[in-house]
């Protein structure tokens, strides 16, 4: 089982294994507060796709779709791809953690999709 949560959150037991899924460092969160299992910093979107994913917040939800699919481009031949499926096979209940306010419009959501998806 695959979740996602907010990073400021604070962690709890049935968190599973806590992947940060963020290319950035979370501000004001420190790596004991974070209480990560493993920063997977190179399974997220490149600079260039968040930059322009973020560059208008107003436009986010709008641009969701275009995000999603270039996200997905990039995943077809990101090496971290595999490593995060074998934690997901090895450990019952795996946490994407991001720092990002919405839980539904996100690069994790993407991911656990495209996990499924292709396996």
């Amino acid at each position: 089982m695959i979740t996602v949560k907010r990073i400021y959150d604070p962690p709890a037991p049935d968190d599973g294994f806590r992947v940060l899924v963020d290319r950035l460092w979370p501000r004001g969160v420190s790596k004991a507060r974070a209480d990560i299992d493993l920063w997977l910093k190179e399974i997220a979107p490149s600079t260039e796709l968040r930059r322009w994913f973020h560059q208008d917040p107003s436009l986010e939800g709008e641009h969701f779709g275009e995000f999603r699919t270039r996200y997905e481009h990039e995943l077809d031949t990101n090496p971290a791809v595999p490593q995060l499926r074998t934690l997901t096979k090895t450990h019952p209940r795996v946490t994407l953690l991001v720092s990002i306010r919405d839980l539904e419009l996100n690069h994790a959501t993407i991911l656990i999709a495209y996990l499924s998806t292709h396996p």
